[in-house]
């Protein structure tokens, strides 16, 4: 499997290709116009990634909590799955004493270290959740992005990139291409490694 990337990008037949790999459980609504897909945008403040938003006006796969419906979704539901990678961190920050090496030295009092942490995690790239707690960069400008498996501070790879992932989550694993490197994420990367 080619991985995506600017000279080769996810076309809409790629897309219906990866949504045809879906169970029967899951409905596939008619793709996102790009109206629907920049209100969107607007409404969450953040932008998909060019191959997210090809997949979404491919079809727009709906029918359980896992899937995010951007066109009809309950707000409070999709706020909290655009939360959960920061609330995540912040979690840990709380209960599982994490902090970050490039923040500044931790402060003694709780509130004071959730707060410093708040700020730097304004700070960071936006994740969007694909399906569950799956998530891809929100960036307009990059292409062939990881697809991260998030639970906390317990992220790992759970794909190459958002094609990868879904053979890799509904189908069968494509196999690898021999390079297993994945495109940097800033800040993201660190709990990669």
């Amino acid at each position: 499997m080619t991985p995506i990337s600017p000279e080769n990008p996810l076309t809409s037949e790629d897309a219906l290709s990866l949504l045809a790999l879906l169970s029967a459980g899951v409905e596939i609504e008619p793709g996102m116009s790009e109206l629907e897909l920049v209100r969107a945008e607007e409404r969450w403040g953040f932008r998909f990634a060019p191959e997210h938003r090809t997949l979404l006006g491919a079809g727009l796969p709906t029918g359980s909590s896992n899937w995010p419906d951007w066109r009809d979704g309950d707000p409070q539901d999709l706020a909290k799955l655009l939360s959960w990678p920061v609330d995540g961190v912040l979690f840990d920050v709380e209960h599982n004493d994490f902090w970050h090496p490039d923040w500044e030295p931790r402060p003694a009092g709780m509130r004071d270290a959730l707060e410093v942490a708040r700020t730097h995690l304004a700070e960071v790239p936006a994740l969007v959740p694909v399906h569950s707690h799956r998530y891809l960069l929100a960036d307009p400008d990059r292409m062939g992005t990881p697809v991260l498996s998030m639970y906390q501070t317990d992220i790992i790879y759970y794909g190459a990139d958002l094609a990868d992932y879904f053979h890799h989550e509904f189908g069968r694993r494509a196999p690898a291409s021999g390079d297993d490197a994945y495109a940097a994420i800033p800040f993201w990367d660190y709990f990669l490694d």
